[in-house]
């Protein structure tokens, strides 16, 4: 693994080198100065529309990046490519990342966010919220259809709820989501009203998200089974055809006119098709790219980033998701070793996420050491160096923990016993194995055995809900409310025979417990930004993963596709408004 020791001097050209590298790929997030307190910059020089503010330690875009700016010629074939297939259309029963954009294709949902964050209508015109914040009454559009011709209305809502939390759709995220969601009422055909067991803050957000969008009732009722393959939505576009593993074709819903509001968009979407192909290998989406084969890539590869920008024909964008960053290591607090707070923050500090982001993106991912993505709603910077790395600190903790004696190998030992853990995991292009390496590298520097057992993803998954692991690799949970936070690490969220949990370091602390849930139940922002910041302050002495990176989503595009703009809750690119410019081609 490539060091880059802080603070030791002299540095070698190649760690000088690696720092630069670095610093251009932070410089995509904002630009480098010194003492100012708001950043800009473009999103890299092939991109013509995207950009970034980084204010205080926290990032935002431009507003112009989430709403349509002008009219877009229709007519024409978007040809797509992915890494990438989500094996299954029914968005309530996965929480694959691809449902972020591929849901906006064939689905609404009941309403959307601003460029804010701030909740907005789209399927539900407006909503009441009873003063003990139990009750939900929305007033819905009148004028909306399925494909399958079934009119959206109240029972719709009522079916895909219920559809979300039913054991059979063994959802991992929408029954996670709106688990307060206590029952239903069909107050007439236009109005619906949710009522929760809690004050549940964030239930407009999770709803504005891609994974609770809105599936045909009839389809959910008759067929469930279905939607997998054959989904029918009520959005821009109709599922033509697709071949599993292969690729998907969309087609343009010419009567569509309800986008959400937020977005500026009137009528159908422009382009008559989207050819979608699952491409794995990132050389050949790059490469279909340059060469005029594809036109669009929803999995821009890091390793081409700077031939991207530096081609005319092409544009990139890269962009933050909210919700919690990409983490190297997630830590069972259950066992040994890492049931020692001591412990896991000393693995935490040995790990040099710079060279982690390095080998995972090129110098296009920024490190990160908190628990928050800064573009997240009530994210606080205060935490960002907590967890730098520090292999001095690093040691020293060890030191404290009583793991000073040394065997003949190096490793740290204890009472007969040698400090050790596996890392569970899977083959997964996000989390590579050369990352793994590296991570045992960082670990065995301070004495700490890393031992890597690579799995089928099947076995992963039963051994991440029994408990059965001492650390996994890999991982990232987008959401567009910082409440994001409980789904991962609050006591609640543990996996058990009923739940499908994502709290994968199985941590139980009070004080993170109560800070969370009072989050849930309030409605004042003085008091959410207190309480997130708690959180996030107490996330950092409790060590229960390792963050690495924001997590990042890039696309690229070739320069006659016009009209991209992104989906307020996802940062992904929306395709209601993009178009083909015929002339620019």
């Amino acid at each position: 693994m490539i060091r880059i020791d802080k603070g030791v001097e002299p540095r070698s050209l190649l760690n000088t080198l690696l720092r630069i590298s670095l610093l251009a790929g932070a410089c995509i997030l904002g630009a480098c100065s010194s003492g100012d307190s708001e950043k800009t910059a473009s999103q890299g020089a092939g991109d013509a529309t995207g950009s970034a503010i980084l204010r205080d330690g926290q990032l935002s875009y431009a507003a112009t990046d989430y709403y349509q700016q002008s009219a877009g010629k229709p007519g024409g074939t978007l040809r797509a490519t992915v890494a990438l297939d989500t094996s299954t259309f029914d968005v309530h029963a996965i929480s694959h990342g691809n449902v972020q954009w591929l849901g906006r294709i064939l689905y609404d949902g009941l309403v959307y966010q601003d460029e804010q964050g701030n909740i907005s209508p789209w399927l539900a015109k407006s909503w009441d919220i009873s003063p003990d914040g139990k009750t939900y009454t929305f007033h819905l559009r009148d004028d909306v259809t399925f494909s399958d011709g079934v009119r959206f209305n109240a029972e719709a809502v009522l079916v895909n709820l219920e559809h979300m939390r039913d054991p059979k759709t063994k959802s991992p995220l929408a029954a996670a989501y709106i688990r307060p969601y206590q029952r239903g009422r069909i107050v007439d055909e236009y109005t619906f009203e949710a009522t929760l067991s809690e004050p549940y803050s964030p239930f407009l957000d999770v709803l504005a998200q891609s994974w609770l969008s809105m599936i045909s009732p009839k389809q959910i009722k008759e067929n469930p089974k279905s939607i997998a393959e054959h989904p029918i939505g009520s959005g821009p576009f109709v599922l033509e055809s697709y071949v599993r593993a292969q690729g998907a074709n969309f087609v343009k819903r010419a009567d569509y006119n309800w986008a959400p509001p937020v977005v500026r968009h009137q009528g159908p979407a422009y382009l008559d098709r989207i050819e979608l192909s699952f491409v794995p290998e990132a050389m050949i989406r790059y490469s279909s790219l340059q060469s005029g084969q594809s036109d669009f890539t929803l999995d821009a590869p890091a390793q081409n980033a700077k031939a991207i920008r530096a081609d005319p024909n092409l544009r990139f964008h890269s962009r933050v998701r909210k919700g919690n960053p990409f983490r190297s290591l997630t830590l069972n607090v259950e066992k040994a070793p890492f049931n020692d707070v001591q412990v896991r923050k000393a693995l935490a500090l040995a790990i040099d996420r710079e060279g982690v982001a390095w080998i995972t993106g090129f110098g296009e991912y920024a490190p990160k050491g908190d628990f928050l993505a800064a573009n997240s709603r009530y994210y606080d910077p205060s935490f960002k160096d907590a967890l730098a790395y520090n292999v001095a600190e690093s040691n020293r903790l060890f030191d404290q923990a009583g793991w000073t004696a040394r065997d003949d190998k190096g490793y740290r030992v204890k009472d007969g016993q040698r400090l050790s853990a596996t890392l569970l995991i899977t083959e997964n292009p996000a989390f590579p194995n050369s990352v793994a390496v590296a991570i045992q590298s960082d670990a065995r520097k301070v004495g700490f055995e890393l031992n890597i057992d690579v799995v089928p993803t099947a076995v992963a998954t039963d051994k991440r809900y029994a408990g059965d692991y001492q650390a996994l690799g890999g991982g990232y949970w987008h959401t567009n409310t910082p409440d994001g936070l409980y789904i991962l690490y609050h006591s609640n969220s543990i996996a058990s025979e009923k739940l499908i949990g994502q709290n994968s370091s199985r941590l139980r602390d009070p004080e993170l417990d109560d800070a969370l849930d009072r989050a849930r139940r309030s409605s004042d922002p003085v008091e959410l930004k207190a309480l997130y910041s708690q959180a996030q302050r107490r996330l950092t002495e409790l060590v229960p993963a390792v963050p690495s990176y924001e997590s990042i989503h890039m696309i690229a595009y070739r320069s006659n596709v016009k009209g991209v703009i992104f989906d307020t809750s996802h940062n992904t690119p929306l395709f209601i408004g993009v178009w083909l410019d015929k002339e620019g081609s």
